[in-house]
């Protein structure tokens, strides 16, 4: 195939999800046959990412400032949507339904894994709501049995509180078909069902 660096290019790009060495190889041809327009920008972009980009201090998003530009945003609304990774909040602000603030846990907790509440950002969520003025919590943690275990725990843990704690509602989705829908999801859509 070719050298080193080579290799190493495609071995770095085939790490990606959803990437494998077919993709990784494809990707590299097209970068390394446009270079000014392709290899070299996104070098570029990637060493000013690495340099720049960190972990906001408040509530765990990626961002180049610290804290981030949701958390200093004066218009959002006094709610905390916890969410299990940056990508979940990623997510939700391409919705555009939501105008609060986040808070990313970093993972959920997991037996199997032997990740406990240590592992994750709980306390920072406490000191958050310590300091009052947080209108409600919004639990957008992944309908699993870690998410619901997790989801359980800070419930247990933010109910000293007294602030209102939701759920996102689970279920039914639209354009669901129920005939394939499992028996969990259409128990919890049962359970969870509102007014016609």
């Amino acid at each position: 195939m070719g050298g080193t660096e080579l290799e190493n290019l495609i071995t770095m790009f085939a790490r990606l999800p959803g990437l494998g060495p077919r993709s990784a190889r494809r990707i590299v041809l097209k970068l390394l046959r446009e270079k000014e327009n392709g290899l070299v920008p996104l070098a570029d972009a990637l060493r000013n990412a690495a340099a720049s980009v960190h972990t906001c201090s408040v509530c765990g998003n990626l961002d180049s400032s610290d804290p981030c530009a949701i958390c200093t945003e004066t218009l959002r609304e006094a709610r905390i949507c916890v969410v299990e990774t940056v990508a979940d909040l990623w997510a939700l602000e391409r919705a555009h339904v939501y105008r609060g603030k986040y808070h990313v846990l970093g993972g959920t907790l997991s037996a199997l894994s032997g990740r406990g509440p240590e592992e994750l950002a709980i306390a920072p969520l406490l000191k958050r709501l310590e300091q009052g003025g947080v209108e409600e919590i919004i639990l957008a943690l992944p309908a699993t049995v870690d998410g619901a275990a997790t989801a359980h725990y800070l419930i247990e843990r933010l109910r000293r509180f007294a602030v209102p704690i939701s759920r996102l509602a689970q279920g039914v989705p639209i354009g669901g078909a129920l005939e394939v829908l499992d028996e969990g999801t259409l128990a919890t859509a049962l359970r969870a069902r509102g007014a016609a």
